[in-house]
């Protein structure tokens, strides 16, 4: 027998002990208290079954309403469209600008000190970035390498959409001091001393300037404000300048004619999907398990990711502040609201005198979104081979997807601006499933092999 408290003479106490403390003696438990205690127990363990099979039973194949197919068939990567033109760059969808280029954005030469190419943050091997919280060549950057596959489809690079074009995106790691920290006249005399160069340049810009009077064309100059660089620029006369930036201009549309190339590929995702519109279902169960099946229809429904990552590259190329907590020791980043103002002062714009645009329409330049529904908010990236491209956010400061999708399962208050993310209430096992849905959106990329890898002879020739 148990030893529980007895209480009153129907216990074994008498009724003259009434008034005495309670004291423990062998007895048996009441009826009633055995009858709840049971209760209570069939209850706990019925409300723990209950939760543990909620998130430990298997999963199982979603079956897809029309109306959903219709919107799991707007991300298949058949439906993306063939490169849209870019008026911008003459030499866009030449073979031979996209040679030219491919050279060049592997070359080393191209930056101050002879040791970073573009490819130095745009790793191949990491989908084009470069695995870094935020850029590291010359110096630190401000912010995260961002993916440039699938970039000819944006109307806007960078994280806050401060270039309209890739040509001029490329341009501006070449002058940065903290990335490849060149400068434009030596850059032109790199593509005039180089006889490979200079036969490529020449078949598609036409002849080089004669940059041999040192006098007129230094070293090294170029406007790079507050740096000897800029004084010697400012020294030399303005057709010079025209002369050499122009040079400037042809190198960054030769490296954009490459960029285009890198389209992403067919992932597992998209072999469901075709699947899936001819109604084999068994074949699209090979494709995706029920756990990122179930994924993708929280992608679609209750965790709303679709509402920003849509289309087939899983983005509306737009600008959302989500509330992104910025790197420690960082300000909030301003974002689009900095953007903008930057993308229209610029010289290399689609407005621009170097926009080789007849017709200059600039349609997304003329009407973009400003004031303070864009303070905070940030270019919304593809979601295509994200398995590749950690750490994310703008700054790096997301280690993981797990991280990232209880980031917007909360949705915090934004440090600046309005938070444009509602709290989703997604349970730990929804979050997993939709983090392995988003890795069926891994792919090789759509382009030859050899373009994912420096030219050959190029390392040879260095």
């Amino acid at each position: 027998m148990s030893e529980v408290p007895l209480h009153g003479a129907e216990y074994g106490r008498s009724t003259d002990d009434a008034s005495r403390p309670t004291k423990w003696r062998t007895g048996r438990i009441s009826p009633i208290y055995a009858f709840i205690a049971t209760g209570l127990a069939v209850a706990l363990v019925g409300a723990v079954f209950g939760a543990a099979w909620k998130y430990l039973r298997p999963a199982v194949h979603p079956t897809w309403a029309d109306d959903e197919l219709q919107v799991i068939e707007s991300l298949w990567i058949a439906n993306l469209p063939p490169l849209p033109p870019d008026p911008s760059n003459a030499v866009a969808d030449d073979p031979r600008a996209a040679r030219f280029g491919h050279r060049l954005f592997f070359d080393p030469r191209l930056s101050g000190n002879g040791e970073f190419a573009c490819s130095s943050c745009h790793r191949p091997d990491l989908r084009f970035t470069d695995g870094r919280h935020i850029a590291a060549a010359l110096g630190n950057s401000k912010r995260n390498t961002p993916s440039i596959v699938g970039t000819a489809y944006s109307p806007w690079l960078y994280w806050d959409g401060r270039k309209d074009s890739q040509w001029s995106q490329a341009l501006s790691p070449l002058e940065d001091p903290n990335e490849q920290g060149g400068n434009r006249v030596a850059l032109a005399r790199l593509v005039s001393g180089d006889s490979g160069y200079r036969q490529a340049y020449t078949a598609l810009f036409g002849a080089m300037p004669d940059l041999s009077d040192a006098n007129r064309f230094p070293a090294a100059a170029g406007p790079i404000p507050g740096t000897p660089l800029e004084s010697a620029w400012n020294a030399m006369n303005r057709a010079d300048r025209e002369a050499v930036t122009r040079v400037f201009v042809n190198i960054g549309k030769a490296i954009a004619a490459y960029e285009r190339l890198l389209v992403p590929g067919i992932s597992r995702f998209d072999r469901y999907v075709e699947a899936s519109a001819r109604g084999d279902t068994s074949l699209a169960e090979t494709m995706l398990n029920a756990d990122e099946a179930v994924g993708l229809r929280l992608f679609i429904g209750k965790a709303r990711c679709i509402e920003c990552h849509n289309g087939p590259l899983l983005t509306n190329h737009e600008f959302h502040n989500t509330g992104i907590i910025s790197a420690p020791g960082t300000v909030p980043d301003r974002g689009r609201i900095d953007g903008i103002r930057l993308v229209r002062n610029d010289p290399f714009n689609c407005l621009g005198a170097y926009s080789d645009d007849p017709v200059k329409d600039c349609a997304e330049l003329r009407f973009a979104r400003t004031g303070a529904e864009v303070v905070g908010a940030l270019r919304t990236p593809s979601l295509r081979n994200l398995q590749g491209t950690a750490p994310y956010s703008h700054q790096g400061q997301t280690p993981s997807l797990g991280q990232m999708m209880r980031h917007y399962d909360r949705a915090p208050l934004a440090m600046i601006g309005h938070n444009e993310a509602k709290p989703l209430g997604l349970n730990p096992r929804e979050r997993a499933q939709l983090e392995a849905f988003l890795a069926t959106l891994d792919a090789p990329l759509a382009a030859a092999p050899r373009w994912l890898a420096p030219p050959p002879g190029l390392m040879a020739s260095l």
